[in-house]
């Protein structure tokens, strides 16, 4: 069943941040009524969990999954969709699932191949100053525009203007940091937004609570029908700083040239590795992240953490001699942050069967820190049987619950029939809420 590798996943995230901490329990739900059977066969899973606790934290097990993950990104880098680098790494990637002992394949998918070229942006007036930019994914280029600009904080605040205030002029959001879900509508689509009323571009805020000058690009999405205009995220200092000014009616004008460019889609694939259970045609556990990246970074936290952390708690059970009742997949998708087309892919070629072949899924998506708990999204009789669980995860001081899932990204987020968790970890935590 997928309560080992729930748990297992959980300590090899924690087997990167020191000792065992001291035991703590979250309240218990007073609703849960579980059967004494049900609870008892639960806990008799102490032992097991305990002995791989022990293992992976305080063994030679200890520090091997980040091991692996450095010497990964090391050595591919970024891992865009589309690229070169991403294709060598799944080749990797499939070599060692095999050396790890297990049913290593991939599965094609089709990727979106879209290419940044130079991007240049300078503030004209009040002052000329150079403005770092960061295209947004999907976006499309432009040989030029200089514009005068109008900055707002809130789409609010935007749709209150009338069309002829905004047509022809470049438009910055500069929203308030509230939490990553409500934030990000700003990069997903201000573009959009702002086309909408004749804008020829948009710039928006880095969605980031923390700055020192630093830019973050991120997936943005046109809506069909409207026009494409070029849109790019700037730093957090750069969009507060332009909303001063605009609200001190100052004339702000820029000039944004951008070469990015759409090339059409790719062929890729999702990499997987099973790890056999012990019950034959039994419906399996998925554990997943994803392996494709953007192309200004390594992708170590995004996704490369989940990624190792998914297909490592399938290895680690295999060396501790354990399989599992359940057949345990190891899935790491692609084209991720584009818009989810390595699970879309995946999603279309098993829905004849989906029922009878997937039990649980579990991704790791949103940053690999010290593990505190997990979301859950799924029925309430289940939601009560996963509380239980979390219980054999003291020693962790990771025993935390939340629903539903209130942070991130889950690539499969449309099977809500399946039970689905992600992990809650310390740092993002204060991030998402």
């Amino acid at each position: 069943m997928f309560l080992r590798v729930s748990c297992l996943l959980l300590i090899v995230v924690s087997s990167a941040h020191g000792s065992i901490l001291d035991n703590r329990v979250d309240d218990w739900d007073e609703e849960c009524n579980l059967s004494p059977g049900l609870r008892k066969e639960i806990r008799s899973y102490r032992p097991v969990v305990g002995k791989i606790i022990q293992e992976i934290v305080g063994s030679d097990f200890k520090g091997e999954t980040w091991r692996s993950l450095s010497q990964f990104v090391d050595r591919f880098g970024a891992r865009m969709s589309g690229s070169q680098s991403l294709e060598d790494s799944i080749d990797y990637m499939v070599e060692e699932l095999a050396k790890a002992g297990l049913n290593a394949y991939t599965e094609e998918a089709t990727v979106t191949n879209w290419k940044r070229g130079r991007e240049t942006a300078v503030l004209l007036s009040p002052r000329r100053a150079n403005l770092p930019i960061l295209g947004l994914g999907s976006s499309v280029g432009t040989p030029g525009i200089t514009g005068e600009v109008i900055a707002v904080e809130t789409f609010d605040e935007f749709e209150a203007l009338p069309e002829d205030c905004v047509k022809g002029k470049i438009v910055v959001f500069a929203p308030k940091w509230e939490s990553y879900g409500k934030t990000v509508a700003y990069r997903s689509h201000g573009a959009t937004v702002a086309a909408k009323k004749g804008a020829v571009a948009a710039l928006v805020r880095s969605i980031t609570p923390f700055s020192l000058g630093t830019l973050h690009t991120g997936y943005q999405d046109y809506e069909e029908g409207v026009k494409k205009i070029p849109v790019a995220s700037v730093t957090v200092e750069d969009a507060t700083r332009l909303l001063r000014m605009y609200r001190r009616n100052e004339t702000i004008r820029i000039y944004l040239e951008m070469h990015d460019e759409d090339k059409g889609v790719a062929k890729s694939r999702n990499t997987i590795g099973e790890l056999k259970g012990r019950q034959e045609n039994s419906s399996v556990v998925v554990v997943s992240g994803h392996l494709d990246s953007w192309d200004v970074g390594v992708g170590a936290m995004d996704d490369g953490g989940g990624a190792f952390i998914a297909w490592h708690a399938a290895k680690f059970l295999k060396k501790l001699g354990l399989q599992p009742r359940r057949t345990i997949r190891a899935i790491l998708w692609v084209g991720e942050e584009q818009g989810y087309w390595g699970a879309r892919a995946y999603q279309a070629n098993h829905s004849h069967h989906e029922e009878e072949e997937f039990n649980f899924f579990i991704e790791s998506d949103i940053g690999t820190f010290t593990p505190t708990g997990m979301d859950f999204s799924g029925t309430k009789d289940a939601e009560c049987i996963f509380r239980e669980i979390l219980q054999l995860l003291e020693p962790l001081n990771a025993t935390q619950f939340a629903s539903p899932i209130d942070g991130g990204k889950n690539q499969l987020k449309d099977k809500q029939k399946f039970p689905r968790k992600k992990f809650i970890n310390g740092k993002i935590k204060k991030i998402i809420k």
